[in-house]
């Protein structure tokens, strides 16, 4: 019974990860889309202005010197189609944030939901429906929670970051992010699949604790929304550095990000987000060092999974201190919040896999 239940479940985990795949195809039309639409409008408000511009220009010339009035289109397109810009206003003082009317912001306010973007939404559900039964599938099969060993937990915690997406969803608009999601849950369950697999074994003693539930489950929703705020914080950079070309007079080679929000925006949604994920992760700190003098008698013993867990905290913190009281705005906040995903990702690959300590249960 518990054979067949874990074949289930990987079955099903096999056809979440395609369905994840053609979703990811589907959003990256959608971009492709979004981004086509943008650069059309830009050329027609380009039109419209030299138009208006050589009116100008006669009306200029009957009633003054020839000339009185030009136009630059290039400078005109560089004005109107990238996103905003940040500037410092005293050197000796915080970077403060210049935004203007964007043209690639109203691509994505263009909330009109494309063929290809409902199709991509409703694959994204579709595959975590499958997901969440693949999931449940082997913890019935355990007969406890599935997440006691890194192929499960890479199960769980990918299936809360897709869901943290979802539902983010009816908090703003980050259906552009679509394609780094369903990207990144196919590249973790197939590294989970091929690197992490272990069949269905019993609890070790020191997690057979109703803190395994509380624990491990915060920690993976915290990880599911500071992955999204990593995605929404790489997309920032990619935006300023598009801008800084256009405005620059060089061409560039993401037009993909014309289709989406401003770095601006995409900053203040990333804080938002990191800020959540912060909370959750203080939380995870907190019921790590409960359950540790449950299981061990004491609650901290610099365990190299514990370090890591603090440094999380600490490069986390450092970020939302750096930017509510420090001022920090623009690159340095985004790479900052990037490095913190980064100590994320390293507790979770590195830590887990190949330090020892009280904390070794990956079950490789």
């Amino acid at each position: 019974m518990i054979e067949t239940l874990s074949s289930w479940s990987n079955l099903l985990l096999y056809i979440a990860m395609a369905v994840y795949s053609i979703a990811f195809i589907a959003f990256s039309m959608d971009l492709a889309g979004r981004s086509a639409r943008a650069a059309e409008r830009t050329e027609r408000q380009s039109a419209v202005g030299a138009t208006a511009a050589r009116r100008n220009a006669l009306v200029g010339a009957a009633a003054g010197p020839a000339g009185a009035s030009t136009y630059d289109a290039a400078a005109r397109e560089r004005e109107m189609a990238e996103p905003a810009s940040y500037t410092t206003d005293d050197p000796a003082s915080s970077v403060s944030l210049a935004s203007t009317r964007t043209e690639s912001g109203d691509a994505w306010r263009d909330t009109r939901a494309t063929p290809s973007l409902r199709i991509a939404m409703w694959l994204t559900v579709a595959a975590f429906l499958v997901h969440l039964a693949a999931t449940v599938l082997r913890g019935i099969a355990a007969d406890r929670v599935p997440w006691s060993n890194m192929f499960e937990y890479s199960m769980t915690s990918t299936l809360l970051i897709v869901l943290v997406f979802l539902l983010a969803r009816f908090w703003a608009d980050v259906r552009f992010l679509g394609t780094f999601i369903t990207g990144f849950t196919v590249i973790t369950l197939g590294i989970a699949t091929l690197g992490f697999y272990v069949d269905v074994v019993p609890l070790a003693p020191a997690l057979q604790s109703v803190w395994l539930v509380i624990h491990v489950f915060v920690a993976s929703l915290a990880t599911g929304c500071l992955a999204i705020g990593a995605g929404l914080s790489v997309a920032q950079l990619l935006q300023t550095r598009r801008v800084a070309r256009v405005r620059a007079g060089l061409p560039s080679r993401l037009k993909l990000l014309s289709a989406l929000p401003d770095a601006v925006r995409l900053e203040n949604l990333a804080y938002r987000i990191n800020i959540v994920g912060f909370i959750l992760w203080t939380f995870t700190l907190m019921a790590g060092a409960i359950w540790a003098e449950r299981a061990w008698g004491r609650y901290w013993g610099w365990d190299t999974k514990e370090v890591w867990t603090f440094i999380i905290w600490v490069v986390y913190a450092g970020y939302i201190h750096a930017r509510a009281t420090r001022g920090w705005r623009g690159s340095p906040s985004a790479w900052l919040a990037i490095a913190g995903f980064a100590t994320v990702m390293f507790n979770f690959g590195v830590v887990n896999v190949f330090f020892k300590g009280l904390h070794a249960y990956s079950g490789l």
